[in-house]
């Protein structure tokens, strides 16, 4: 996907939450967030809507996050991914993990063992640690943003439709209308 197609309310999203979750610092769990058309939310919800100082004027053409229950620190992002689908009413979903990057040379050396994996990466002299945000719409939209710990500043944040290939894939399969294919969210 070219970035000149990126959906600009997804964009948007996505930075709001890679912002709100940078604002918590470093070494936090995994998030999840539905996505939900914020005008449609105004119609459905006017108290709520109220609440969050939204009105039909700044709704129009963006999506407001909701987080969903904090996910444990032992509990898999990719795993509980696998376990949902979202109702119809949400639009989309995003994702926040913290993760170790390793170097491409890299690569040949990690063990298998993903617990000797962890650790190798964890002590690795050139490992990286970044944020993701992932966010991906039924409309078939995609965005992500990096933060790197090393250049933990604002200016310094990536974006852009395809960084997160992977994490992109497994939030879209969370977006089936098959409600027979998994449990859906609550």
């Amino acid at each position: 996907m070219d970035d000149l197609d990126v959906d600009p309310a997804l964009a948007s999203v996505v930075l709001e939450i890679e912002q709100h979750v940078a604002e918590g610092g470093w070494d936090q769990p995994a998030r999840l967030y539905a996505l939900v058309d914020t005008a449609d939310l105004v119609r459905r919800e006017p108290a709520l809507a109220s609440l969050m100082g939204l009105d039909a004027a700044s709704a129009e053409g963006s999506l407001t996050p909701v987080e969903q229950d904090h996910l444990r620190p032992d509990q898999l992002l990719e795993q509980v991914l696998e376990a949902i689908t979202w109702p119809p009413e949400v639009a989309g979903c995003a994702a926040v993990v913290e993760r170790l990057v390793l170097p491409p040379d890299a690569d040949g050396e990690v063990p298998e063992d993903p617990a000797a994996a962890e650790q190798y990466a964890r002590e690795h002299p050139d490992r990286q640690e970044v944020r993701m945000v992932a966010g991906v719409t039924r409309a078939g939209a995609t965005y992500c943003a990096l933060r790197l710990r090393a250049h933990d500043e604002d200016t310094s944040v990536v974006g852009g439709a395809d960084l997160v290939p992977a994490l992109v894939a497994m939030l879209a399969a969370t977006l089936t209308d098959d409600p027979d294919e998994t449990d859906e969210a609550s």
